[in-house]
Parts: C-alpha cells; sequence; structure tokens
C-alpha cells in the first residue's frame, strides 16, 4: 500500500505541474498569436484546466473503470464549486462583471443537470455525441457577443506578455506529456490503494481522483484571487464544470458506456452538483461580490457532502 500511496501522491503532484504549465503555455501561445481575449479566457484557460478530468476520465473508461470515470467527472465538479470556489472566496471576496461569466452559470447548472438524466443506466454513444454537440452549442452562446469583456482582460493578464513562442510552445507540449503521464499515474496509483485497502473504485474516483485531477484550477484561483481577478475565478471553474459534464461525459459515453450502479455516483453527487451550480448562480444574481461568509459556507457544503458519496 505504500507503493499505491506513493505513487499517488507523484501523480497528483506531476498532474498538478504539468497541467499548469500546460494551460500557461497554451495561454500564452494564444496571447503571442493574437487570439481574442474572450477566447483565452473561456477556451484556454477554462477549458483547458479540465485536461486532466479529460485524461483520467477517458483512460478509466477505455480500461473498464467506470466507476473512477464517473466518480472523477462529478467529484471534480463538487470540488470545482463548493471547496476550491469557497477558498478562493475567502481569499479574496469576488466581485462579478463579466456577462460571459453570468451567461457561464446557467449554461453549467443546465450541463451538470443533462450529465445527472444521461447518466442514469449508463452513458451510451448517442448520448455521449448529444452531449459533445451541447457543449458546441454552449460554447457558441458564451461567447457571442463578447467582443470585449472583464474576463478576457483577466485572462491575458494571467498569461502575461513579452514571451517568446518557441519557449512556449516547448512549456506547452513538455505540460501535455507530463499530464498524460501524472493520469496514468494517478489511475494507476487509485485503482490500487482502492483494491488494497478495500474502498470502492467509485468512492476514491469521486474525492481523492477528483480531488487532484481539480488541483490545476485550485492553482489558477488561488494566483487569481491574490491579484483579486474575481471574473477569471469564476469562469475558470464555472467553465471547468461545464466542460467536464459535457465534453468530458461525452468522451466517457464514446470510449466506454461507462455503465455504473452506485447511488452516490449516479444519483446523490450529481444532484448535489446541480444544487451548487443553482446555488453560485443564485449568489452571482442576488449582488456583484461573493462574500467570505459566502465562501466559508460552499467550504462547509463540500465538508458535509463527502459521507453522501460513499456507497
Amino acid at each position: 500500500m505504500a507503493i499505491a500511496l506513493l505513487s499517488l501522491i507523484l501523480g497528483v503532484a506531476l498532474l498538478a505541474w504539468a497541467s499548469d504549465q500546460f494551460v500557461i503555455g497554451a495561454a500564452r501561445i494564444a496571447v503571442i498569436m493574437k487570439v481574442a481575449p474572450i477566447v483565452v479566457g473561456v477556451v484556454v484557460v477554462g477549458f483547458g484546466t479540465s485536461s486532466p478530468e479529460l485524461l483520467v476520465s477517458a483512460s478509466a473508461a477505455s480500461s473498464g473503470q467506470p466507476e473512477i470515470a464517473i466518480g472523477n467527472i462529478v467529484g471534480s465538479n463538487l470540488v470545482n464549486l463548493s471547496l476550491i470556489l469557497g477558498i478562493g472566496v475567502l481569499i479574496f471576496p469576488l466581485v462579478v462583471d463579466s456577462q460571459t461569466v453570468k451567461r457561464e452559470a446557467p449554461l453549467t447548472a443546465a450541463a451538470m443537470l443533462l450529465f445527472l438524466l444521461f447518466v442514469q443506466g449508463g452513458i451510451s454513444i448517442p448520448e455521449g455525441l448529444v452531449m459533445l454537440g451541447a457543449m458546441a452549442a454552449a460554447l457558441a452562446l458564451v461567447m457571442r457577443r463578447t467582443p470585449s469583456d472583464d474576463l478576457g482582460t483577466e485572462a491575458v493578464a494571467f498569461a502575461g506578455t513579452d514571451h517568446h513562442l518557441g519557449a512556449e510552445i516547448v512549456r506547452t507540449v513538455a505540460g501535455l506529456i507530463g499530464t498524460l503521464a501524472g493520469a496514468q499515474v494517478l489511475l494507476w496509483a487509485a485503482v490500487d490503494l482502492a483494491d488494497r485497502a478495500g474502498l470502492a473504485r467509485g468512492f476514491v474516483g469521486v474525492t481523492l481522483v477528483a480531488f487532484g485531477t481539480s488541483l490545476p484550477e485550485f492553482v489558477t484561483v488561488v494566483q487569481s484571487a491574490r491579484r483579486g481577478e474575481g471574473d477569471l475565478i469564476l469562469g475558470n471553474l464555472l467553465g471547468s464544470s461545464l466542460f467536464n459534464s459535457l465534453a468530458v461525459g461525452g468522451v466517457v459515453g464514446l470510449v466506454g458506456g461507462a455503465v455504473v450502479d452506485a447511488p452516490a455516483l449516479t444519483v446523490r453527487a450529481p444532484l448535489a452538483a446541480v444544487a451548487l451550480g443553482v446555488l453560485v448562480w443564485a449568489m452571482m444574481r442576488t449582488g456583484r461580490r461573493l462574500r467570505r461568509t459566502e465562501g466559508a459556507a460552499l467550504v462547509v457544503a463540500y465538508i458535509a457532502l463527502v459521507p453522501l458519496l460513499v456507497g
């Protein structure tokens, strides 16, 4: 078990570092190539931080581990919208100005509801295709009529300027390779640890694996909170949860079908994710600022949800 634990720590550390380098490199390349700032914010940063979830869940589904594949998706959504967002708000109360982020919130809640409906009985190939189509439609809706937006401005600031294209290409490729390697190590360690400790693979997927694959979002949130970039924080977490539910869920459906007989993964956790999505949306609508008391409530909510994920 010691080897499994060490491998788990190594996999999480490699995943966190490599995926962070991948997102930073991709964002800087986009800025150098003069990609529209809103695309940098929504696609490169918002969805790029979900690359570990995509790789881990796709690999788990293709290798016959649907519990980990589904657990990772829904667990990452729970972590994003409660623990990580709550910590970000505790560091710096968030002010929401971006119209893009305001459009993202209801779309994210709807995406998680669609995931909840499709995961019952397993995500089939046709359902996977529908989810990928819904992802494309949601992306178009999020970015419509936003030539200039606070999210894009903060994303460009996050990437920075005056970088060399060659160095950033190397950074991005190395980050992608490291993310692939970290995903494989994390998946192997999680399965081995679950079997040796007598834990349900789904529980390990929805907690340990999901937390590990959500570390890129956590790193981005902490960096952004220290700079007071509230729109980028919410855009990153909402975009990641939107991508997890539709794109990662769709790919899992195409790869492995992901039939899971575990109410904690197919009912309780997805319902909690939808509730959190609606709650965050409501917090944004009741005022432009998310306060520290709301951040603390989100952290407590995650802690209270963990026992519901057993079984």
